[in-house]
């Protein structure tokens, strides 16, 4: 039997709202990836950065459109812009539950919520790194009324970026990054206030446990504020674990967050998954991603832990 090639539909261009760290680093990486890439930012000098770097400045955006914005300003992200009717919209915000509300809202089914795991203290587009997806996990929120060609085309965008794609919910997300995200933004702010009070000294010896334990309250405090506020049941949720834990004798303590460490899976056994929402969030339920699209097919991997 002969086999014949799978016509491809051409790549959709990207528009790129907020031109900050993500937003920029975004436009930065899609164009190094040959994606055909427009932006805009409010801010005069982000749009200069990121029209040297190769981007298309301008209000006008079809295709995918990422909303790269604070959150607070996610759900009037849009007004002022010619978008096109018929535009995918996604996002790159820390909480998703909110942004389904207001943005999924807005745009009805046009909307699939976004998370890449890889930002920084560091903030504005002075902080623009066109590899700071590489690698990086990219939560991907399928709801029930996602419809699944845009959450590829989204996915598409992710992937051409460099990261791998992990298909969730926005309830699940927010309770997944509660506990790695957001708590430890919380633990680091406690760490640090309490290191201040512990004197002069205490901070004359600090050394590199104390640096990474406290490095992500170096962010933008207004933005810290808006990602643990807009995430409040979950964040409380994972806190109240964490307190818990601490409660545990010592010992046991160590030993347990220990073993928690020393488990990490030993490698990736790749799958191929179908193109169905209930196989993609078993996907992601598992640990796994998607690292790359094929016709009717993702290939990923799960972990390994054989």
């Amino acid at each position: 039997m002969t086999a014949f090639p799978v016509p491809t539909m051409p790549a959709p261009p990207v528009g790129v709202v907020g031109l900050g760290q993500l937003g920029g680093s975004l436009a930065a990486a899609l164009v190094a990836a040959g994606r055909e890439v427009s932006g805009w930012d409010v801010d005069p000098a982000a749009r200069e950065a990121a029209a040297a770097r190769g981007v298309r400045v301008t209000g006008q955006m079809d295709g995918v459109v990422v909303l790269a914005v604070p959150l607070p300003a996610m759900a009037r992200a849009l007004e002022g812009l010619d978008v096109a009717p018929d535009a995918t919209v996604t996002d790159l915000g820390s909480v998703k539950t909110p942004v389904l509300a207001d943005v999924g809202t807005a745009v009805g089914h046009r909307y699939v919520g976004g998370h890449p795991m890889c930002g920084t203290e560091r903030s504005g587009h002075e902080a623009t790194d066109p590899g700071l997806f590489a690698g990086a996990r990219w939560a991907l929120c399928l709801e029930p009324g996602t419809e699944l060609p845009r959450w590829l085309r989204v996915a598409e965008v992710a992937l051409s970026a460099g990261a791998e794609v992990v298909p969730t919910t926005a309830a699940e997300h927010d309770d997944a990054v509660a506990a790695v995200s957001h708590v430890p933004h919380l633990l680091a702010a406690a760490l640090a206030a309490a290191a201040g009070e512990a004197g002069p000294l205490a901070l004359a010896l600090a050394a590199g446990s104390f640096r990474d334990g406290t490095r992500v309250i170096g962010s933008d405090p207004g933005l810290v504020t808006a990602m643990v506020q807009g995430n409040a049941g979950p964040t409380a949720a994972a806190l109240a674990r964490v307190l818990d834990q601490l409660s545990r004798p010592w010992p046991e303590l160590v030993a347990a967050g220990h073993a928690v460490r020393a488990a990490a899976p030993a490698g990736r056994r790749p799958v191929r998954v179908p193109l169905e929402r209930a196989a993609l969030l078993s996907l992601g339920r598992a640990g796994g991603a998607v690292t790359r699209r094929l016709a009717a097919f993702v290939e990923g991997y799960v972990p390994d832990v054989g």
